[in-house]
């Protein structure tokens, strides 16, 4: 047995290294083993980029979880992913260089992500991002573009980026600037150097900028001088846009309050034939009237309307149609002159006239002149005196014809109305020579009427400079009638009805009543003097000599 021991024993030990050997080979190597050991998670924003995260929250906002995760070194959230992050992998060492960090910085101000601009910043102030929105919201800034320019290095510790802007400004349009992103060390790295002059150059040491805002008159249609209608022009019925107003805006810098850019000038209204002064005049005088009423005033050499003030509406100074009573009898004397009738020819004026079997014509206030002549009876708008000779030397349409034919009365283009019909019996014609009966006409037809005398010829009142395209052509008076005329308005104003009516020196003009079925006479007054037509008329504002003349007086000096 003991011979057998030493052989057992080494088999033991022969058998305990066979078992070690075997362990030995399934047991993995100790670096496989640190392989599988789980590697400790990268931290990273709870909120990926591009997630739509507000631009002032940084990265993880309103995640607990997420709170102790260290933030990155720049914390800035960009809504496109990109603004001021450095590109993917982008070694640490080139990431806070100066072109880097002023790339990020104008990448992300394009983008208006003001939180990923401040991490840019060395000591932002707290305002940071309200001070670029104030400044937008002030200024009615509603687009940036940033052009960069060439990166100077002034010293070791300095970095400069010139770049030149441009804000687009509601109701003002493209404003450029020039400023520059100033940059120095900081942090181990490079940040922006902000001051409030990075925002525009004006904002350097205390300056600022405003927006002035400027209400001004900007009419559609301006007078013959380029300038706005008077105001109260009572011409607002005959042009549109009277009253039209705009806004200029201009920036300026404070204090100095230099002008840096301003809206474009609106373009210019259309000038018309209106002339200011005369407007004023005009509408003034009507205010006074009391009563619905208009003046016409034209050129006589051109036919240009030079005012129109109307309180009747509906443009009746143009369109309405009334009777011109007295008013008229200036076309009725043209054609008694034209049928040969002198102007000192002697006739009858008494307070009351019938004609041979017809109706019973009779002067204001029953007046009896006895015999006078023709002049001075148109002075005095003696009915008696232009019924009669109407019937004895105007049958037969010729009183109709010298309207239509030479003062516009018929049937025509152009702005002003009125017409006279064909007399049947005389009675209508004895009506119709002291403007009643089919005779009807605007205030403006009278003004024609007033302006054919003083010129010589009749024309279609105008409101442009030229005649338009089929306009009725100009029609000449014969001479000695149109002189003749001349005289018998001025004896009106001289020592007829309209002597009281302190009309200034130099007008001459006639009288109007014009009887109206169931209401009060209309008030005319037709005249001119100088180069300047007109027409006044009161609706049912009776007397011309006490009510119309007076209103033309007042219109006239007032020139």
């Amino acid at each position: 047995m003991r011979s057998r021991w030493p052989v057992l024993m080494v088999a033991m030990v022969a058998l305990m290294m066979a078992a070690g050997a075997f362990a030995l080979l399934l047991a993995p190597e100790p670096a496989e083993v640190a392989a599988q050991r789980p590697m400790p998670t990268s931290p990273r924003p709870e909120t990926p980029p591009g997630s739509g995260a507000p631009a002032e929250a940084p990265p993880g906002a309103g995640s607990g979880a997420q709170a102790a995760t260290p933030p990155p070194a720049v914390v800035a959230t960009d809504p496109a992913g990109t603004a001021g992050s450095p590109p993917a992998g982008t070694p640490a060492a080139a990431q806070d260089t100066p072109e880097a960090v002023a790339e990020r910085y104008f990448t992300a101000w394009r983008a208006g992500d003001f939180a990923a601009m401040a991490g840019l910043v060395a000591d932002p102030p707290a305002d940071f991002a309200d001070r670029h929105r104030r400044f937008s919201a002030d200024l009615g800034v509603t687009s940036l573009t940033l052009t960069p320019g060439a990166m100077a290095r002034p010293a070791a510790d300095a970095a400069e980026v010139p770049f030149h802007g441009v804000r687009e400004v509601t109701g003002i349009g493209a404003w450029e600037f020039d400023s520059a992103l100033r940059l120095t060390p900081a942090g181990g790295g490079w940040r922006v150097r902000w001051s409030p002059e990075t925002l525009h150059p004006a904002l350097k040491d205390g300056g600022s900028l405003r927006l002035r805002r400027t209400e001004e008159r900007r009419p559609a249609n301006l007078t013959r001088e380029g300038k706005p209608f008077p105001a109260d022009s009572r011409a607002g019925d005959y042009f549109t846009g009277l009253d039209g107003r705009t806004t200029r805006l201009a920036l300026e810098e404070q204090p100095s309050g230099k002008v840096l850019l301003s809206s474009p000038e609106p373009p210019a209204g259309t000038r018309t034939t209106i002339a200011a002064r005369v407007q004023a005049a005009a509408a003034k005088a009507v205010d006074a009237a009391g009563r619905p009423a208009a003046i016409v005033a034209l050129d006589t050499g051109s036919g240009q309307i030079r005012a129109v003030a109307d309180t009747l509406g509906g443009r009746r100074a143009f369109n309405g149609l009334y009777p011109p009573g007295s008013s008229f009898k200036v076309v009725t004397a043209a054609a008694l002159l034209g049928a040969g009738l002198g102007p000192d020819a002697q006739v009858g004026c008494p307070a009351s006239y019938t004609l041979p079997n017809g109706r019973t014509f009779t002067n204001d206030g029953g007046a009896d002149r006895g015999t006078v002549s023709l002049t001075m009876a148109f002075a005095h708008s003696c009915n008696t005196t232009f019924a009669r000779q109407a019937y004895e030397r105007l049958a037969g349409d010729r009183l109709r014809a010298e309207a239509a034919d030479r003062f516009g009365f018929r049937e025509k283009p152009g702005l002003a109305y009125c017409r006279i019909r064909p007399a049947t019996t005389p009675d209508e014609l004895g009506s119709d020579a002291i403007g009643q009966n089919s005779v009807q006409a605007s205030p403006l037809c009278m003004a024609e009427v007033a302006a054919a005398v003083a010129s010589g010829t009749w024309r279609p009142a105008t409101l442009a400079e030229t005649p338009p395209a089929g306009s009725v052509p100009p029609v000449p008076l014969d001479g000695g009638v149109a002189a003749a005329l001349r005289d018998m308005m001025r004896a009106v104003v001289t020592g007829g009805t309209a002597a009281q009516a302190g009309l200034p020196d130099g007008t001459a003009g006639k009288t109007g009543t014009a009887e109206v079925s169931g209401a009060a006479s209309h008030a005319w007054f037709i005249g001119y003097r100088k180069s300047l037509a007109f027409a006044v008329f009161v609706q049912n504002g009776g007397s011309g000599p006490k009510v119309a003349a007076p209103i033309a007086a007042r219109f006239l000096r007032a020139l």
